[in-house]
């Protein structure tokens, strides 16, 4: 495998920037999709967050609806819609007007997470548990397409019945299973380490059994990319989403994105320090050459079909500059990724 042979697609998380609220942070993805798209990328999605204070994305199917209407080629899709958070007739019902609207470009990306605290859940009308359901209700959502889901006899989602809309597993670890066993491509990222990730994709593969929705496995993998000058410029990149995310582990909530030199001056507390540090680790990220040397070590060690960039940062116009330069590194111009051909829509 090489950076040649591997397609490139982007996840935006929709994150707020301090000063900023909601509605902006929403209105940058649908820009940032554009920009996508005019780089040559294959896919851009969008997440499920509910009640987070630093992320805008709650409906991603609308969301996918708006990205869809603002662009013309490039796949859109969800990364993804939380399946224990919904009904699967429902979801169908969603994609099934998505495709009808947008046909031949919906990707739909499902995940086994619940709500971010307790009191989302309880919102939501779910708990922890029913993401032990997750296999049960993609087979029934499946089904809703293929006109065959047994759940609710007599029950039809249309307009999804008859359309066949690609679907995706979101996965850290159990979730790779589910999706070897139901024929589909797998999405996964280093959550817990890049050799877990490895071993799971290992055992996605071994266990991937064809089927209408997928003939061979397929695997994206999933991870933060920054390019920059220097490799110092490319690692502030990451200051702020790292203690953001070191910020909720204590708080509970993710606060908007701040600049980086503001952190870098803050006074930090051992276990924020800890969790910002850690948060720090395992990202792709340097000049060109760094970036080019590391991606291709990823793509070796993980098979990978794809390789889906989420890179939240404060500054916007270094992130899209940083996006410019990995698609100029993977050879990406726009609609080169139609030179592609591989197992996934």
């Amino acid at each position: 495998m090489s950076l040649g042979t591997t397609r490139f697609s982007i996840l935006d998380r929709s994150r707020t920037r301090e000063g900023e609220g909601h509605p902006r942070a929403l209105q940058d993805t649908v820009e940032f999709a554009r920009q996508a798209e005019a780089l040559g990328y294959h896919r851009f999605w969008v997440s499920e967050h509910h009640g987070v204070p630093g992320v805008a994305g709650p409906a991603p199917t609308v969301l996918a609806a708006a990205v869809a209407a603002a662009t013309s080629r490039i796949r859109v899709g969800t990364g993804g819609v939380m399946l224990p958070n919904h009904q699967p007739l429902v979801v169908a019902e969603q994609f099934g007007v998505l495709e009808s609207l947008f046909p031949g470009r919906i990707d739909m990306g499902l995940g086994r997470s619940v709500g971010f605290t307790g009191g989302v859940r309880r919102a939501l009308g779910h708990d922890r548990k029913d993401a032990d359901d997750f296999e049960a209700r993609l087979a029934e959502l499946l089904g809703y397409f293929s006109g065959d889901q047994s759940a609710h006899p007599g029950v039809h989602a249309w307009p999804a019945e008859g359309l066949r809309v690609p679907a995706f597993v979101l996965a850290t670890g159990a979730g790779a299973d589910i999706a070897a066993a139901s024929g589909l491509p797998l999405v996964i990222a280093a959550v817990r380490g890049r050799a877990r990730m490895v071993e799971a994709i290992e055992r996605y593969r071994a266990g991937f059994r064809p089927g209408p929705w997928g003939r061979e496995p397929y695997v994206i993998v999933s991870g933060t990319v920054a390019i920059a000058d220097t490799r110092e410029e490319a690692w502030r990149m990451l200051v702020p989403e790292a203690w953001s995310h070191a910020y909720s582990k204590i708080h509970g909530e993710f606060p908007p994105l701040v600049p980086a030199e503001r952190i870098l001056a803050m006074d930090l507390g051992e276990r924020e320090r800890r969790y910002f540090d850690e948060a720090l680790r395992g990202h792709v990220h340097g000049t060109e050459d760094d970036v080019a040397e590391e991606l291709e070590d990823l793509v070796e060690r993980t098979g990978a079909d794809e390789i889906l960039v989420h890179t939240s940062t404060h500054d916007r116009e270094a992130r899209l500059e940083s996006h410019r330069r990995l698609a100029r590194l993977a050879g990406l111009t726009g609609g080169s990724y139609q030179r592609v051909v591989s197992a996934a829509s």
